[in-house]
């Protein structure tokens, strides 16, 4: 892995290169590092995994317009990744006149709109009184098809030359293990080469199968500093295999991340906003 310094502006073309590129690295409620936003580029492709609340002004750091930003993929719909994504609606349908690609299973494309957009996208002065916007109306979906033979709910769908598995989470805790009716949440699989968590609880399952059939070179993953129902805890991913913490990287940290040592402890460190890493 090859890591470079951003300059003047996110790069949302390269030499065909796989490319991370977080717009923030923080939790829900960093302000410092923003959230945990990621952009993957490769060649003439790109997409931004999760826009959340403060993604906006994010990518503004980096001289970048959310309308530069041509393909999404939410991972659940927690405001820190989702909370731009009605700004990226309204942003497109009046100023750009395009829709940007949305990767979306028709399952969590239900959720995300009836729960969360909705509420505002549907009412518009160009639509006859009484006609409703819908979500097609905003975003052209990329439908993910679902893979046979896991052992939790994948699915795989490709923006160009990108290919993305999304593998289901166990994240807000809910009774039960029926996957239709606990939280939506995924991590993404991108080229089968770099695992990127989303967020989720402490899962060595999730893990171990992902390492198992993907051997993946790096992996990227959630971490908070105390102990949760709902998120990855820095003392649970350190008892993780040495082999294993040795290529992965934490993110989704509070603004005391500066208190660990994640070197010391056998990760990779911490990611960081502001730095392209290619792979």
């Amino acid at each position: 892995m090859k890591i470079t310094k951003f300059r003047k502006k996110i790069q949302l073309t390269n030499d065909g290169s796989l490319q991370f590129f977080f717009a923030g690295t923080g939790g829900a409620f960093n302000k410092t590092h923003f959230q945990n936003n990621l952009i993957v580029i490769k060649g003439k492709d790109h997409v931004l995994i999760d826009c959340g609340s403060l993604c906006p002004y994010a990518l503004k750091t980096f001289n970048t317009n959310l309308t530069e930003i041509r393909a999404f993929l939410p991972t659940h719909s927690h405001s820190d990744h989702i909370g731009g994504l009605e700004e990226a609606a309204f942003l497109n349908f009046y100023i750009t006149k395009q829709k940007p690609e949305m990767v979306i299973t028709d399952q969590y494309k239900k959720i995300l709109w009836e729960d969360s957009l909705k509420g505002a996208l549907s009412y518009g002065e160009e639509k006859n009184p009484g006609v409703l916007f819908t979500f097609d109306d905003y975003f052209s979906q990329i439908r993910p098809v679902e893979l046979k033979g896991t052992p939790r709910p994948v699915y795989e769908a490709n923006v160009g030359s990108i290919n993305l598995k999304l593998i289901r989470t166990r994240h807000v805790q809910c009774p039960g293990a029926d996957w239709d009716n606990i939280f939506y949440s995924v991590g993404v699989l991108i080229d089968n080469r770099v695992f990127f968590s989303g967020d989720t609880k402490f899962d060595p399952s999730l893990l171990n199968w992902v390492e198992k059939n993907f051997n993946p070179e790096w992996i990227f993953h959630e971490c908070i500093f105390a102990k949760s129902s709902v998120h990855s805890s820095y003392e649970e991913l350190s008892t993780l295999p040495l082999e294993l913490k040795k290529k992965m990287l934490l993110c989704h940290y509070s603004e005391n991340y500066r208190d660990f040592s994640p070197k010391k402890d056998g990760f990779a460190g911490f990611a960081e906003r502001g730095l392209y890493y290619t792979f």
